[in-house]
């Protein structure tokens, strides 16, 4: 914190009183500022003014968020919402302080018409690119702070352990550390060097810790992770994105071994502050204090789930559709329950923040402010690009993609003409239905493909529904007279609870559909738009192309057209690992005897296709590991190189990934870990060199007392099909 900061925030704290320290911590919905009932506001939305009084001057509240209708603004009526706000908190209330106004902008703008709408998170992990990571943020914050917002909930860094899980395409994918690589790149877009600048916001890490491996698959429930492990697999990609500068983080709305994080002052205080160093703002999730009475059950009444949640650390309750944890916090004050003390820490935080931002001095910009490249063809383009390069070539025999041009081709299943399953959830709107309505002027995969090859090699026939057999028959009389099928299927959008699933299998409606393409003889190219894997076993071995869009956003359509037709050389990498079967959801980074055939069964490790696996229209080809030296102390860098030549005919994107096992250690090892990775571009023909060096402590891990050691003994250092041994002495 600055020094002039740091005096302006302890010359405003000295002059508040308790209830205008508690409104600070106190983050409400914008449907309590206006006139209707919560989630039910009047259409089109009218501010209420007496409710502005009530939440702004009499309950001092410090942050609002969320959209006041199911439907996106225009620029210029997010302009209104803040504008009407901050001018209510800080011209008419006794020590003017801002709003600090947040909204989920997770792929995009989100909730804003007109904004660039990029793959989610997990298809930004798909191009193993960090750069790109970096421009999807910076692009996200500008259109979001042009949309006069200052805060964005966003990245996920939350690690995906468990594919049934609904919001796994909120996230990096599996892996720590590639996860930690993008969240930290798209941090660094989203805040730059200085967030008070008008084209950059406040980031907020989602969800400290330990969210994305619920033990039943389904959002929001119990995990059992013993502190060992949530040290190793769920702390990097976090640390990674706060030492990249994030102000803010997002606490995880589940239990861990049976306690609530909301309620665990060992996470919140002792982990995140004492140990971490987190200097910046925690706030809740949705409703997540309340829950600690009415869902998990640890306080008896609200006041005690607000008690417990202010002793375990948290800054700001996102409470967020009534007014009762102002209420809660001040008699806790008042009756010596919470020290005034401890308020305080929490508002320096948020005040902090607000100072960061300049909401101080210019709460919302003039109307009209000259953003001129907001949903611009330049950001279009960007867009599209980062949808090509996640796209993933997971199967393709005998090399029946591309598709030549003058092929006739039936387009089949009901995600061709599915805009929402481009864009997924947190778009338009929460669940990402409105896509239908406000990208009507998008395309979708249909008329991408109708656009490339034209409309006279095209057939369609839409097959089924998403969980409905339709007119197969229709489908099948099509494809009779066509040299090429191409079957789209996949998901809906959702998210969070809404995408709870009990059966991780596609809906048998499109397996019937795809069964019957199948039947026909023709070649099928298999197009999924899906959140996360769903198991597509009983069809994958008889199709011979599979392409995984991901939920590549509205640009993505003709991104998957443009490698289906060949003009785009595929390369996205799979960000977790695919399962084949649904009681075989193992991560890539497994122990070594769930890969061992016991006792004559089968091997349980066999997967779909496993983590880091991509097809290219060309081919590469890896040169021997060059180590510089074969045995290492704990203190020096582990330095080698290795070649890679484009033996086919085309230019190519190949994502160069180095996993490292540890032969033995004291904690049974996993059979390898991502360690590095680097996406080059090679020429036809061309073969380049790379060196990486990797200091020899990324190869710790946590014991059972919980501290990170680095052991002695050998280490087995893949790359492609390559590998070298080294050893670790610690002299």
């Amino acid at each position: 914190m600055s020094k002039e900061i740091n005096t302006l925030v302890d010359t405003l704290l000295q002059k508040m009183t308790i209830e205008e320290k508690v409104g600070q911590m106190t983050q409400v919905t914008l449907d309590l500022v206006l006139k209707g009932n919560v989630y039910e506001p009047e259409k089109p939305f009218v501010f209420d003014e007496d409710k502005l009084v009530n939440v702004l001057l009499q309950k001092h509240v410090g942050s609002i968020l969320n959209v006041p209708t199911s439907e996106a603004l225009t620029r210029q009526q997010w302009h209104y919402v803040v504008s009407t706000i901050q001018e209510k908190a800080m011209k008419d209330s006794r020590l003017g302080i801002p709003v600090l106004y947040g909204i989920d902008s997770i792929h995009g703008a989100s909730y804003t018409q007109g904004a660039t709408f990029f793959p989610h998170q997990i298809g930004l992990a798909a191009t193993w690119n960090p750069a790109l990571a970096k421009e999807q943020g910076a692009i996200t914050a500008y259109e979001t702070r042009a949309s006069s917002i200052p805060w964005v909930f966003s990245p996920v860094q939350d690690i995906a352990r468990n594919p049934a899980w609904s919001r796994i395409y909120e996230t990096f994918g599996e892996d720590p550390y590639l996860s930690g690589e993008m969240g930290k790149a798209m941090v660094s877009g989203f805040e730059g060097d200085d967030i008070s600048n008008f084209d950059k916001v406040a980031s907020c890490l989602k969800h400290f810790v330990g969210y994305g491996m619920p033990l039943s698959g389904k959002d929001r429930t119990p995990a059992w992770i013993p502190e060992h492990y949530l040290r190793e697999y769920f702390l990097p990609s976090f640390e990674a994105a706060m030492e990249a500068g994030a102000k803010t983080i997002m606490i995880n709305s589940g239990e861990i071994n049976g306690i609530p994080v909301h309620a665990n002052k060992e996470i919140l205080t002792t982990l995140l502050r004492d140990e971490l160093g987190f200097e910046g703002l925690a706030v809740t999730d949705w409703e997540d204090i309340k829950y600690l009475h009415t869902r998990h059950r640890v306080a008896a009444t609200q006041k005690e789930a607000v008690r417990m949640a202010i002793d375990a650390g948290v800054d700001m309750s996102m409470v967020p559709d009534d007014l009762s944890f102002c209420g809660h916090l001040i008699e806790l004050v008042n009756e010596g329950a919470i020290s005034e003390e401890r308020l305080d820490i929490s508002v320096r935080r948020i005040l902090k923040l607000k100072y960061e931002l300049g909401l101080f001095e210019n709460p919302v910009l003039e109307e009209g402010a000259n953003y001129d490249k907001f949903g611009s063809t330049e950001f279009l383009e960007k867009a599209k690009l980062a949808a090509a390069e996640s796209i993933t070539l997971l199967k393709n025999e005998d090399s029946i993609l591309p598709i030549s041009k003058d092929k006739k081709i039936l387009v089949t299943g009901w995600a061709a003409e599915s805009m929402p399953s481009l864009n997924g959830g947190w778009s338009y709107d929460w669940q990402g239905a409105t896509s239908v309505e406000f990208a009507k002027g998008k395309t979708n995969l249909l008329q991408a493909i109708e656009d490339e090859a034209g409309k006279s090699n095209i057939v369609f026939s839409e097959g089924c529904k998403y969980d409905e057999v339709g007119n197969i028959e229709d489908a099948i009389e099509k494809a009779a007279g066509v040299d090429h099928i191409i079957l789209c299927l996949g998901e809906n959008s959702y998210t969070e609870f809404m995408g709870n699933v009990n059966d991780l299998d596609l809906p048998k409606a499109q397996i019937e559909l795809a069964q019957a393409m199948i039947k026909t003889g023709k070649p099928v190219t298999l197009v999924l738009l899906e959140g996360r894997p769903r198991i597509i076993s009983s069809i994958a071995d008889k199709i011979g192309s599979i392409l995984l869009g991901y939920y590549p956003g509205q640009e993505g359509a003709s991104s998957i057209s443009d490698i289906i037709f060949g003009k785009t050389n595929p390369s996205g990498r799979l960000p977790y690992t695919y399962p084949r079967y649904s009681n075989a959801l193992m991560t890539y980074d497994h122990k070594h005897a769930e890969a061992l055939e016991l006792q004559g069964s089968e091997v349980p490790f066999y997967p779909q296709f496993e983590f880091g696996h991509g097809l290219s229209y060309t081919q590469f080809e890896y040169g021997n590991i060059l180590l510089e030296k074969t045995t290492l102390a704990a203190n020096e860098d582990l330095r080698f190189s290795f070649s890679i030549k484009n033996t086919g005919k085309r230019a190519g994107k190949e994502v160069a990934q180095v996993y490292i096992g540890d032969d033995y250690a004291s904690i049974t090892p996993p059979v390898k870990r991502l360690r590095a990775f680097r996406k080059i571009e090679i020429a036809a023909g061309e073969e380049q060199q790379l060196d990486f060096v990797i200091p020899m402590k990324r190869l710790a891990f946590v014991n059972v007392q919980n501290e990170w050691v680095l052991e002695e003994g050998t280490f087995k250092l893949m790359v492609g099909n390559l590998i070298s041994k080294f050893e670790l002495k610690n002299d």
